[in-house]
Parts: C-alpha cells; structure tokens; sequence
C-alpha cells in the first residue's frame, strides 16, 4: 500500500522535511530487523551480479576504461540508495549515457567529463530542492519514445568496432564521422571476433528464455572469457586495449577547471542533468509500478545530484537510476534502499580483491551485452504504434529520434518538447466553442408569477447572447474574436456566458476589452455572466472592471436585469 505523506501543521501540506526525507530513513523509523536485512542483502547480490558485466560495458562503450563505470556504481550508488526519495531504486552508470559520455569525452577529454558530470550534478540538486522534479512528467510520450530508440541506435552503432573487431586509427563519437570510419574499415572483420558475439548474445538470450532467474549477463561474459582463454582465441580483451587495471577506489579529487572551462562543458553539464533526471524518475515510476509504493521525486533528484558529484570526484562516470536494475531489485526480494546499498558494497569487494580478472574479458562478450540491452530499451512497438497514431504525434517522434542520433540529445528533446507544446496548444484551440444561439438561455419563469408576458428580446435581436465553452488562452484568442467580430451590429444588451470557461489568459483578456470597448461605444450594455472566481481574477485590465462590464451569476440573471434597465 501507498504510505501518504504527513500533513503538515494541519494543513495537508507536507513540510520541507516529509518532502526530502531519505527513504532509508522512512525505512528504519517503520521498524526493520533482521528479516529485512537478510532479503535486502540477498536482494543486493543479485543486483551486483547484474551489475557488474554491464558497468563495465557502459564505462567501455562510453570510451572510458571499465573500472570507471564500477566506481560509479559503487559511490553513486550507494548514495543514490542512502539518500533517494525511492526505496528500490537502483543507481549505476546507464546505457543511455553511453552517446553523450563519448561525446563529451571527445569534445573536452576526461577531465571535462568530470566537470560536466559535477555541474550536472548541482544543477539536480537545485532542481530537486526547487522542487521542480514533478515537471519532468510534462515532457511528452512521443518525445520519450523518439529519444530512448535514437539512445538505443547510437548504443547499437558504437559497439559495431568491437562486434566485429573492426581495426580503427580513429573511433569518433559524432554519428555520421562514426559510420564513414566503420565502413572505411570494413575490411578488418574478426571472423573469430564476430562468432564470439554471436555467441554471447545467443548465450543472454536462450538464459533468459529457459532459465530466466539465471545472472544471464554475467554467465555469458565469463564463458567467453573461458573460451577465449583455454582456446586463445585471437580477440580483443580488456587487457590487451587497456592495460592491467588497478585494485581499489581512487582518493576523490577535483579536475582542473576555469571560468572558460566551465563555460564550455556547460552545455554538456545540462544534457547529462537532464537524461539523467528523466532516466532516474522513470525507473522510480517504474519501481512504483510494481510494488503500490509512492517515490519522493524532488528528493530522489537531490540524491541523484550528490551521487553525481561524488561518482565524478571518485573517477567515475554520470550515475542515474537504472529500470532494469531496479526492477531486478524488486523481482529479487528487497525490502528497503539498503539493498541498493549492499549491492554497492559487493561491487567494492570485487574492486578490491578480484579486479585483475577483468583484463581478461574480451571485448566481443561486453559489445553483445550491450546489443542485447540497447534492443530491450527501444520500445518498437510503441515506436511503430506512434507513426501510425497522427501525423502531429509523428513527426515529434521522428524529430526527436533523428535529432538525438545525428545532433544531440538535448536538441532532440527539446525540440521535441516543443512541437509537443505546439500541438498540444493547437489542440486546446480547436476544443474552444463559442456559440450564440439562443437554445442556449434557459427561460426563467419565476419571476413571472404575476402573469406578465416572457421577454421579448430574443425576438427582436436587441439582446445577444453567447456562450463560450473551453479554456480561453492565447492560442484560441484568434478563434474568439473571429467569431465575437461578426457582431456587424451590436445589440441593446450583450451577454457572454463564461459559465463553461475554465481558464483565461491575458492575451484573451486583452481581446475581451477591445470587443467590450467596441460595444461600449455602440451604447450596449455588456454582462459576463457565470464567471467563475478564479477566472475573473484575471480580468484585471481596465476596460473590464468598473462599470464597463456587469457581473452577474448566470445568464438568466443577465436577463432579467436587461429588462428592468430603463435603457
């Protein structure tokens, strides 16, 4: 069940410290004791054995050596853990950085990464405490959809060279440059290379089809590294490209940086704060899915935001929340953000005491593995599902996808972004109705009790009435005044039916006052009737105060104060 928030000096508000309490905390003032502690750790080894081939192939897909994607998921994990608004979710490099971390690394070397990746970091922060992660949801589905298969393409394209084991004098990180030197190299093909990924990616998926609770990731990396050793198998590892790797986590320190520095990384820093705000409170969302539980989001924001600063000063890479690893969390029995965190600690036990091992993992084996995650994070059937949709919804898709594949992500996303707001206010346009047939004033006989006759000014046009239904923003204003225009000949008494609008914006004030000022110079007396409190706020310009415009409770009202004006 969903444990609501406490109300706050009796109001029903939460207070700063409900808002950004760790769930952690949450977690131990419930009660936790020995049996949540046993699933939690348990929950914490699966997790790490998932963990651990794939941090390793996103550091190496990324253009970083491995050990950088395991720090990651060591500091910024456990961290993430410690102090996020989720109880399960799971922090760790994510595949979706992969095309943005190698950008980046080769716009600014790696240096630059880590800056970016602190910047980053505090930009989190100040969002989560501003409190704006609830706005993350306003960004539109086909812009997620477009942005996680174009993520999903570039991770695919940059595992090409070791898939293959394609020799490169230069392996760049924009798109098109990447595609023209793959085929360039063409003819430096591994047929044992591409066997080696043919069977590692075959091994991943018949695990998870017949044996599904099997650590299919890691199974099929150790087995390549078996087979590559005992046959000596002509491939690429990670000793042979990187060297031996050291035990242990680095000291944290602070990369060298300036004001013209920080300038150029700034643009970067942004892109990371962003995918990574997203990618953490969709897996939160997710893992709120599949256990009823409720995640803080502005204070997971502010988690992720200081797990980022400490990944990057420990050497490490961006850090978010990752939905299948979190999901994996959940599947696997954990009970509290304590299980992130042993995952976290089995991890540093592997750095510190097993890490000579990975210079033996070949190349072919992390590439299938992140071939494998790449085609499970493009949702083809929502992608096809969205150009069949509209045309509208299509090319915010394609616009988005495109973009982020061939330019950027945050180009993509923004500009996804805002096609989306176009066409959402074109939509709320269209539903605005203003009708002025009379059907639509309902006679009251009430006031006729002493036989007096109904009045007759809906009959000789010296009254107009017209109701305008649907929220009366900028985007509709031409509509309105197109039709409020053709009132060729303004009548004795006006009346508007604001009954139906829920909303109004200045720029259809505006338009208001220069019909009412129009009318008012034609001698009509003009009634806004039903106008609801809220709305009327807005009304503050002058032409529509005072006694320009008669306020009145409903159309009917309006009426009978036409027909007892002497005018």
């Amino acid at each position: 069940m969903t444990t609501p928030l406490p109300a706050a000096h009796g109001r029903g508000e939460p207070t700063f410290a409900d808002l950004f309490t760790p769930k952690l905390v949450t977690v131990l003032r419930e009660g936790y004791g020995a049996e949540g502690l046993r699933a939690d750790a348990l929950a914490g080894l699966t997790v790490a054995i998932v963990a651990l081939p794939l941090s390793m192939a996103i550091a190496i897909g990324a253009g970083v050596s491995p050990e950088r994607g395991l720090y990651t998921a060591i500091v910024g994990g456990f961290l993430i853990s410690l102090l996020g608004g989720s109880r399960f979710q799971i922090g760790g490099p994510a595949a979706a950085f992969i095309g943005l971390v190698a950008l980046t690394v080769e716009r600014h070397g790696f240096d630059g990464l880590v800056l970016a990746t602190m910047i980053a970091g505090l930009i989190m922060m100040v969002i989560g405490l501003l409190q704006l992660g609830t706005y993350i949801k306003y960004i539109p589905y086909p812009v997620t959809v477009g942005f996680t298969a174009g993520i999903a393409v570039i991770i695919l394209v940059t595992q090409l060279r070791d898939l293959f084991g394609l020799k490169l004098a230069n392996d760049p990180a924009d798109m098109l440059p990447k595609l023209k030197a793959l085929w360039s190299a063409i003819g430096t093909v591994n047929p044992v290379t591409v066997g080696l990924s043919v069977f590692s990616i075959a091994t991943i998926l018949v695990l998870r089809r017949l044996r599904p609770t099997w650590p299919a990731l890691l199974i099929a990396v150790v087995l390549a590294a078996l087979l590559t050793a005992v046959f000596h198998l002509d491939v690429e590892t990670v000793g042979t490209r990187f060297g031996a790797i050291a035990a242990g986590l680095p000291a944290p320190s602070l990369p060298p940086f300036s004001l013209e520095k920080i300038r150029a990384v700034l643009p970067d820093a942004f892109a990371i704060a962003l995918l990574g705000a997203i990618e953490s409170l969709l897996s939160a969302v997710v893992a709120d899915g599949m256990t009823g539980r409720r995640h803080r989001s502005n204070c997971e924001l502010v988690a992720q935001g200081i797990g980022n600063v400490a990944s990057a000063a420990c050497g490490g890479v961006p850090v978010t929340g990752t939905i299948a690893r979190t999901a994996t969390n959940i599947r696997a029995g954990a009970r509290s953000p304590a299980a992130g965190m042993f995952h976290s600690l089995y991890l540093l036990l592997f750095v510190l005491f097993a890490m000579p091992l990975v210079a033996y993992i070949p190349l072919a084996a992390l590439a299938g593995v992140l071939v494998v995650v790449a085609w499970s994070m493009a949702d083809k059937a929502e992608f096809a599902l969205l150009l069949r949709s509209s045309r509208a919804d299509a090319l915010i898709l394609l616009a988005t996808f495109l973009l982020t594949i061939f330019y950027d992500l945050l180009t993509g996303i923004g500009v996804g972004v805002v096609l989306g707001s176009f066409l959402f206010l074109h939509r709320m346009a269209e539903t605005i109705e203003v009708e002025g047939d009379p059907q639509f004033v309902r006679e009251d006989t009430s006031d006729r009790a002493d036989g007096r006759p109904p009045y007759q000014g809906l009959r000789n046009g010296d009254v107009m009435v017209y109701r305008i239904s649907g929220a009366f923003f900028f985007g509709a204003t031409a509509r309105v005044s197109i039709i409020l225009d053709r009132v060729v000949k303004p009548p004795r008494v006006f009346v508007l039916d604001f009954s139906e609008v829920p909303f109004i914006d200045i720029t259809a004030a505006a338009a208001l006052e220069r019909f009412v000022q129009r009318l008012q110079k034609a001698g009509t007396k003009v009634y806004f009737a039903g106008v609801r409190p809220h709305v009327r706020r807005s009304f503050g310009l002058p032409g529509l105060r005072g006694r320009a415009v008669h306020y009145v409770a409903s159309v009917e009202r309006a009426l009978r104060a036409a027909l007892a004006s002497p005018d």
